[in-house]
């Protein structure tokens, strides 16, 4: 994991998330050698901001104040002021300003239209303009919380990083239930290089948001990037079971290494899936690896091979766990069981499942229905069996298909 990769992730929470967050009041919440050993280093990368947060609108080109026509202002400030306000929350920035300007013309120390011009100015890219204005309005009056985070965000946008964590500090010092502004001052310490400290701030919010799951995540990563990869497994497998599906590859690393947990291959087959069918390449990349050596081609010894051919037969086992209403009919795939009650559906999934951890059965089956398709419930030539059956021989385990 590089500085950069968490630092750019940060910038784009801060930038889309925390100030349009302040301005309508809302915060953001969530209700989460071995073959890991060298994949597991080169795949920790930064969360993306949480899915659920209110974002700002895409950063499209904006006109610059002087190309809008400024709206013709109320006749007193505090109906100026409300307008403003209302052109920040709809994202029209350029005319917030011409707004806000003329309110702070009207009333010069009214805190609130300083605030929101930072706010607004911030929004356009300004940051000179909104990092000016936010801090002379706290100089002279240093507990407006919301324009405090809007320079810190402005700041971490510039990459000025001590100057956003003194800011964040100071913010949370007055106010410490701020979960956006801990959430971010652990990437701003991490930035800095204080593990310690971006631990710290994780655990902080944590403690006031157990849902918080980016943030339970980024604290893994942190642990792990401080080698302190114990403490770092319980996280990620909260971060894993609340559906995080990088969490969900380091969750089976974990159980492949036996790092924080007992070493559980069937585990580390069912989080891998799991992250690999939600395209996370290093997943799949774990997976191959353990098919390899599963089927003899790797260089582990003769016990080892055996340990994984019947990791792979138990998950084929525990997958008729979720199919509880099902008779099996001798060895047969749980797709073929499906497949007889009409559930061509269900099935293709089931059976790539199982042909993906070596059933030869369900292997047979797939190329049946990718030939001659189900009628009236599958046509021929499936897409995604065709895709399965691609990467399958892309690692050797089947033949192309055309």
């Amino acid at each position: 994991m590089t500085s950069d990769g968490l630092v750019s992730s940060a910038i784009r929470f801060v930038v889309l998330v925390l100030p349009i967050a302040l301005t309508i009041g809302c915060a953001t919440q969530h209700p989460a050698s071995t073959p890991a050993a060298g994949a597991a280093s080169s795949a920790v990368k930064a969360p993306s901001p949480p899915p659920s947060s209110p974002h700002l609108p895409a950063a499209a080109p904006t006109p610059s104040p002087a190309s809008v026509p400024a709206p013709m202002p109320p006749a007193d400030s505090a109906r100026a002021l409300d307008l403003g306000r209302a052109l920040v929350a709809r994202g029209e920035m350029a005319a917030a300003v011409v707004m806000l300007r003329e309110v702070l013309r009207l009333e010069p120390g009214l805190a609130e239209a300083r605030a929101g011009l930072g706010l607004a100015l911030y929004a356009m890219g300004d940051l000179d303009g909104a990092v000016e204005e936010l801090r002379g309005l706290l100089r002279v009056r240093p507990d407006v919380v919301e324009a405090r985070l809007t320079l810190a965000a402005a700041l971490v946008a510039r990459q000025d990083w001590p100057a956003a964590r003194a800011e964040l500090e100071a913010a949370l010092a007055a106010q410490s239930d701020l979960l956006q502004a801990q959430y971010t001052l652990g990437v701003v310490r991490y930035a800095q290089g204080d593990f310690t400290g971006a631990i710290e701030a994780y655990r902080r919010l944590l403690a006031r948001e157990p849902r918080a799951v980016d943030a339970r995540y980024n604290l893994a990563l942190v642990l792990k990037l401080a080698r302190r990869d114990v403490e770092a497994t319980p996280e990620f497998l909260a971060a894993a079971q609340a559906g995080l599906p990088r969490a969900q590859y380091f969750a089976g690393a974990a159980y492949v290494t036996g790092v924080g947990v007992p070493r559980d291959l069937v585990a580390a087959i069912s989080w891998w899936t799991v992250a690999a069918e939600q395209g996370v390449t290093q997943a799949e990349e774990g997976l191959a690896q353990l098919r390899q050596s599963a089927r003899g081609r790797g260089r582990r010894p003769p016990a080892e091979r055996q340990a994984l051919e019947e990791a792979f037969g138990e998950y084929r086992a525990r997958l008729w766990k979720d199919y509880p209403d099902l008779a099996r009919q001798g060895d047969e795939p749980l797709g073929a069981a499906l497949l007889r009650q009409g559930r061509a559906s269900e099935a293709v999934p089931v059976l790539i499942r199982e042909a993906s951890a070596l059933s030869e059965p369900a292997q047979r089956m797939l190329e049946t229905l990718y030939d001659q398709g189900v009628e009236g419930q599958l046509p021929a030539h499936d897409a995604r069996i065709l895709a399965y059956f691609k990467s399958a021989a892309a690692q050797g385990l089947a033949r192309p298909r055309p």
